[in-house]
């Protein structure tokens, strides 16, 4: 299957930038320079900095000073750069306290300033309504909106695996039920389905409760695909000479299910599983770009969104879409690998 996998280049291509996207998740902490919750009013609004690699030919980055002003037609204040000031740019600087790998306690980024704070003059992407850095938010929310993905498919795969299994294997009355449960649940509008569940979320829960009320509600619309893939599958093997030797020789069916069935094809569940990622992250952040998801102080791509939902907003600084391009690029990387798995995994391709 890997011989097969790596003949597939854009599927390497999209597994390479997936990995990229995950380490990411793990050292967003690192990456941000700034604290994603520190605002200023004054610096609303401000487009995407950009940074000087080079100054009297050798490598010295830098970015220019900020001196603002009032704009007399619309009293806006408005930031222009100040070529006179350059602030050297460091890399492994100090700058906001966190816990590396929720670990360890330390100060270290990526990025930072020489003699003065990042959060103040620096701005890679811009910032937002109230002034806060888009890179930093695009980091931590890149780490929700990809861990809610994973665990989303997780639960998902568990669901799946376990129902379509036992409605395979059983068959009768068990099958019967399970397979109208699944018609029912695939029946239901998604929209109205997730308006409704969003609705029932009491406002007073935490970002921590309401995360993994995301995560619940998503992967409890997401397994039935699954569950009746694993379903055909198990119909057709369950009248294999194996399994029929598993059951003379006493196994439960518990263990025919986890030790026999299951690892016969393995590989298509990986594929399925792969492919199901995009789908679980669109979910969530279209829930939350709608105001169904998750709600501020969280931050995921969505979330991060919400403000490009105002077309005036959006004509005068487009720089809040700057979310929408890992989303695009994370769904298209993601596609690709996973149809380069399900292309290995198929024992009929060449």
């Amino acid at each position: 299957m890997w011989w097969r996998f790596r003949r597939h280049r854009m599927a390497m291509v999209g597994t390479a930038v997936v990995l990229v996207f995950y380490a990411a998740v793990v050292f967003a902490d690192f990456l941000a320079y700034s604290d994603p919750g520190a605002s200023e009013a004054q610096r609303s609004l401000l487009p995407p900095q950009r940074i000087n690699f080079f100054q009297d030919g050798r490598f010295a980055p830098y970015v220019y000073g900020l001196t603002g002003k009032r704009d007399p037609m619309t009293f806006k204040r408005v930031y222009t750069p100040d070529p006179e000031k350059k602030i050297a740019v460091q890399f492994f600087a100090h700058g906001f306290e966190y816990r590396f790998l929720g670990l360890f306690p330390t100060d270290r980024h990526l990025l930072g300033l020489e003699g003065a704070r990042a959060e103040d003059a620096l701005f890679v992407i811009g910032t937002d309504e109230q002034g806060r850095d888009l890179w930093s938010r695009l980091m931590y929310g890149t780490r929700t909106s990809l861990t809610i993905g994973l665990l989303g498919v997780g639960m998902s795969l568990v669901l799946g695996v376990v129902l379509g299994g036992i409605s395979g294997l059983y068959g009768g009355v068990v099958d019967t039920v399970i397979q109208r449960v699944i018609e029912i649940l695939r029946s239901i509008p998604t929209i109205p389905l997730w308006m409704g569940l969003a609705a029932a979320l009491p406002n007073d829960w935490t970002v921590m409760q309401v995360y993994f009320a995301i995560t619940l509600i998503i992967s409890l619309v997401g397994w039935t695909e699954l569950a009746r893939v694993v379903r055909g599958r198990f119909l057709s093997l369950r009248e294999e000479d194996f399994v029929m030797a598993a059951e003379l020789a006493g196994c439960s069916r518990a263990r025919i299910i986890v030790s026999h069935l299951i690892p016969s094809f393995l590989s298509h569940i990986i594929a399925a599983t792969t492919l199901a990622i995009p789908a679980m992250i669109i979910s969530e952040t279209s829930l939350s770009f709608l105001g169904l998801g998750l709600r501020p102080p969280a931050i995921s791509w969505g979330v991060l969104l919400q403000q490009a939902q105002n077309i005036q907003a959006l004509a005068i600084s487009p720089w809040l879409l700057a979310a929408s391009v890992p989303v695009i690029i994370v769904i298209l990387a993601l596609n690709f690998m996973g149809d380069g798995l399900r292309d290995a995994a198929d024992p009929y391709g060449h």
